[in-house]
């Protein structure tokens, strides 16, 4: 990789830096991401307080190529507030971070496992994922042999391999 040693900034107030943030965002707004976070994250620290704009823009920021906290400021540059409302500092992004339990990582699970649900019926990636399909798994063990005889019966465990048959109908 090439370091010029410079950066080029977007702060010019016309110009957007991650253009395809708008469809995606448009996506997870028609699948309902605020309205999920909200109904199913609780957050009782005053960091709390609107957690579906908080999670928003986290989703954006890592759709655009953030890994930190502070790489969250490319959401600011430019006219990417014209574009998107409610842009958090990422101050303010890394204290809500913080102030987040296990049962509220476990609430945003919740929200997660059904906006995943909601995109794949937006967003229909496997044409005919919805027809019937058979899945043959046998239940036969053998027995798995690793090296000599001698040497599984001096380790006294016996290892099985399951057999698996996978087949569509």
């Amino acid at each position: 990789m090439i370091r010029c040693g410079f950066r080029h900034p977007f702060d010019d107030p016309n110009l957007v830096s991650r253009g395809g943030l708008v469809p995606v965002m448009a996506l997870a707004e028609r699948a309902g991401l605020g309205a999920l976070v909200r109904r199913h994250v609780k957050i009782v620290a005053k960091t709390g307080v609107y957690p579906e704009v908080k999670v928003g823009c986290l989703v954006a920021g890592m759709a655009a190529g953030a890994d930190s906290i502070d790489d969250m400021d490319l959401l600011r540059h430019g006219a990417m507030p014209e574009l998107f409302d409610g842009v958090r500092a990422p101050s303010t992004l890394g204290s809500f971070l913080r102030s987040f339990t296990w049962g509220n990582v476990r609430q945003l699970e919740a929200a997660g496992r059904e906006l995943l649900a909601e995109l794949a019926r937006l967003a229909p990636l496997l044409p005919g994922a919805d027809q019937l399909a058979f899945v043959d798994i046998d239940s036969m063990q053998r027995r798995l042999r690793e090296g000599t005889r001698s040497r599984a019966r001096r380790s006294g465990t016996r290892r099985y391999k399951a057999r698996r048959c996978w087949s569509a109908g």
